[in-house]
């Protein structure tokens, strides 16, 4: 079972509801070590001086927060510990708002909130209230020395917490570049409709795959018996096709066949 990473308790107006968060997320990404391809020894990193090329060890390593370049502040353990925001182990409550005011490119990590003993009738009562209100709660907290914002929604049978972006954090598209919304032709944007709807569905997570890693753990799994791999060469230049015909294209590879009529299957009989 999950290990607990935080405990405390769900805090607004004057109640206070104990609880624990545990990983909601278990990434599966392959991991490599990096190797010496001669030999196969581990490659190990150290912390080299720009000045002297010496070898640094750990308790001579400082913090420095860069002006300008090669001009650097530095900040001492001590002098960050005191500004360091303290434990509280509350979850804060600041707003309850509705979930489609939030874009998803505000969330963060997710962890499951579960009741601590003794907790389950306010936590059942929190979570039902917000169901039947259809809120979320948005709430400052203190993870790992951090202070987060976080978000509190209802899921399945309970409470996700998920940590967010401050708005000052997420970068605008005009930043980078200056937003530009062509006007599509009616024959374009009616394909491109008939497209979107042949694919329409329910989102079924545990049908989509990382593909790209059976593959990888399957090369591994081959190398290991030491069979011979063979990689294919490049593959060619793509078509370069008309966006109305990729679509038309597109759209003919996801209709079905059309049915026989009644005087086609006369015919072949």
């Amino acid at each position: 079972m999950p290990r607990s990473i935080w405990s405390g308790a769900i805090a607004f107006g004057l109640v206070n509801i104990p609880v624990q968060l545990y990983p909601a997320v278990s990434p599966k990404e392959v991991r490599f070590h990096l190797l010496h391809e001669k030999d196969g020894g581990r490659i190990h990193q150290q912390r080299i001086c720009s000045i002297d090329e010496a070898v640094v060890p750990w308790d001579e390593v400082a913090k420095g927060y860069e002006l300008s370049r090669g001009r650097h502040v530095l900040l001492s353990q001590e002098e960050l510990e005191a500004i360091d925001p303290k434990a509280t182990r509350t979850i804060d409550i600041d707003a309850f708002v509705d979930l489609d005011e939030i874009d998803p490119i505000y969330y963060e990590s997710t962890y499951h909130v579960v009741p601590a003993e003794g907790a389950a009738r306010a936590y059942a009562l929190l979570l039902e209230a917000m169901e039947k209100q259809g809120k979320i709660a948005i709430a400052r907290m203190v993870l790992r020395t951090k202070q987060h914002l976080a978000s509190l929604r209802p899921m399945a049978h309970g409470l996700v917490l998920s940590t967010m972006q401050y708005a000052d954090e997420i970068v605008p598209l005009s930043d980078i570049a200056t937003p530009v919304r062509a006007k599509p032709n009616d024959r374009e944007l009616k394909l491109a409709e008939q497209l979107i709807g042949s694919l329409a569905a329910k989102f079924e997570p545990e049908k989509l795959r990382d593909d790209f890693r059976e593959k990888v753990l399957e090369l591994v799994e081959k190398k290991a018996k030491g069979e011979v791999i063979e990689t294919p060469g490049p593959e060619g230049e793509p078509e370069v096709i008309s966006l109305a015909d990729a679509l038309a294209r597109s759209l003919g590879d996801k209709l079905p066949a059309p049915a026989k009529t009644h005087r086609a299957r006369r015919k072949a009989s």
